[in-house]
Parts: structure tokens; sequence; C-alpha cells
């Protein structure tokens, strides 16, 4: 479900989740809110989609409207997992207030909730207060701060994304969000702006190295064009392109551990892609893996190969940095 009303989420639909060793039954649900106080990151589109400009009151009403329509509409008591997104931040008290917050935590009691926010609103006292109101004892680990580090490299995520934060912000929030009993699920963007195809496989690689030790849950996005973004402009003017699915296979298949990767796009021209004949295949064996652990369709499909893949390695070898990309 995708909605435009004010009184509806943005987005909100069920599916299947992997947690440890089991999969659950999830909820993604993507709230419109007061707006990301941030508002700056050149790929996400999301920045725009927020209320008109109005008191903290109105913000908490709409909200909690939006909450209860998903209450009405969704078998809740069957639902195990919560994936809480919004404009840029659930933990932002000027974009979630408090009693939004609250009408959230009473209506996800039991449920393993995990929430998008920035570093900078992870304290110890409103996440301690968040988990205070979810948890039952039914999970060990009742709430997930995710945040979007999409890098390790600074220089990276200063450029190429304009995240404002930086690694060290990461892992001092890491910190508080472990002191307040929360678990850490880091997103992490797979080849943004600016970068060469071999330059983003490379700092994914790195990224996961860096970051394994303050993350319970890793999951990698690869890079979708949205619109009414700088990436967008990019993109139209032939000077960005999604990254390779041969990339993303790469990546996970080398990985020490398992990483999450649903590849939003993947086989479109503004999502990850190889050549159109053999993308439904990988982007498949990907959404597998990441639902089951199960390496073997993707490491299946990777070897049995493409003529695009010898494509692949020649940009790998010959794009170079500071250039327009060699393919669409």
């Amino acid at each position: 479900m995708v909605a435009y009303s004010e009184d509806k989420p943005l987005a909100c639909f069920p599916g299947t989740d992997r947690y440890e060793d089991r999969q659950l039954k999830s909820l993604t649900i993507i709230l419109r809110t007061a707006g990301c106080s941030w508002n700056r990151c050149l790929m996400c589109s999301y920045r725009h989609e927020r209320f008109s400009p109005r008191s903290p009151e109105a913000v908490a009403d709409g909200i909690i409207r939006q909450l209860r329509f998903v209450a009405a509409n969704f078998s809740l008591p069957e639902i195990e997992m919560i994936k809480l997104y919004t404009s840029g931040s659930f933990f932002d008290p000027d974009e979630v207030p408090e009693t939004a917050l609250h009408e959230a935590g009473n209506l996800f009691r039991g449920k393993l909730v995990v929430a998008e926010t920035r570093p900078e609103y992870i304290t110890p006292e409103r996440i301690g207060e968040f988990i205070d109101m979810i948890d039952t004892g039914m999970f060990h680990t009742p709430l997930y701060t995710a945040i979007g580090l999409e890098t390790s490299n600074d220089a990276i995520r200063e450029k190429s994304i304009a995240k404002g934060f930086s690694f060290a912000d990461y892992r001092a929030a890491v910190a508080a969000a472990r002191k307040s009993g929360a678990g850490i699920k880091a997103y992490l963007l797979m080849k943004p702006l600016f970068l060469t195809e071999r330059e983003g496989l490379r700092d994914m690689k790195q990224s996961i190295a860096d970051i394994e030790p303050y993350a319970d849950i890793i999951s990698m996005n690869p890079c979708n064009v949205q619109r009414r973004t700088d990436m967008e402009w990019y993109w139209k003017q032939g000077a960005y392109r999604p990254p390779y699915l041969w990339s993303v296979a790469d990546v996970l298949l080398s990985s020490s551990r398992d990483i999450l990767c649903d590849p939003v796009g993947g086989g479109h021209q503004r999502g990850p892609h190889n050549c159109g004949t053999c993308d439904h295949e990988i982007v498949t064996a990907i959404r597998h893996h990441s639902l089951t652990g199960d390496r073997e369709p993707l490491k299946a499909a990777v070897e049995r190969g493409c003529g695009c893949h010898d494509e692949w390695e020649f940009v790998l070898t010959h794009e170079m940095p500071w250039c327009m990309p060699l393919t669409r």
C-alpha cells in the first residue's frame, strides 16, 4: 500500500524478515512526519515527504492518525516485527513528538521493533523510554536502532552523500544505544555519487569489515535513483550509473558474515542492474539469500555467468575516478 492521504502512512506493507535463525512476519511502515531535520542527503527523496508547517500538537495528531489506520487495517497480533521509517529519524522529538512516540510504543508492545534514526537522536533517556513501552520479555532485544551510516569512510559520506555526521558520531551513538539495551542495525549504501564501480565495490567491503564490531545486523542497500534528488539529476546527465548486480553479488559472497540486501529497483535502469538478461535470476537469488542465509542459489547464478560479466570486469579495470561512467 502506498498512500498520499495524510491520514495514512506513506507506505505500509507486510512481509517476512530473517531474524537470527528465524523468519518473522513483519510489517514495514513509512510514516509522514514533520520532516527530516537534516534534509540534505543527495540520494534521498523521502526528505520531501512531510506535513506542511504546523504545530507540534498537529504533527503528533497526524502521526497518531496514521498509526491508528495501521491498527485498523492490518492484523497486528499476527505481526512479530515492526520496521518503522520516517522522512528522517523516528527518535527526533521535532519530527515525531512525544505523544506520537507513546502511541507507537503502546501499539507495538510485545513486537520486535526496528526504528530508523540519525545518531544524534540516540540518547539513553529516549531509547530507554521506548524500550520500556514495547518490552514484554518476548524478545531478548526488543528494539534495534537502525542508523544509515552508509559507509565507514568519512570523506565519501560527506562528499558523495552529504550525511552530516562522522564514523566517530556513529560509534558514540552505538555506545548510547547499547547502554539503553537496544541492538544496532547498520544501513550501508553501495556506490553513492561520484564513485567508480571499483571504488564502490571496495568501499562496501571495507565498510563491512570496519563496522563488524559495532553492528548486530548489517543491511546493504545498492543505490537506486529516487525522484527529485541530486542523484537523479546526475543520472539524467549520464554522469551516474547504479551498481552492477555482479558487484552486489561479489560483496555478499565474499563477506564472512550474512549481509541483508533487498535490491530496490533491481534489474531496472534506476536500480542496481546488469544487462537485463541475467538480472531477474540474480535479484531473486539475492533476496533468497537475505531471507534464508542460503548462498548456494547466488553462487550458482554467478557461476552460470552472462555475457555482461565481461563488461563488468572491463568497467572495474578501466573506469577511472573523476570521469563519466563507461556504461548506462
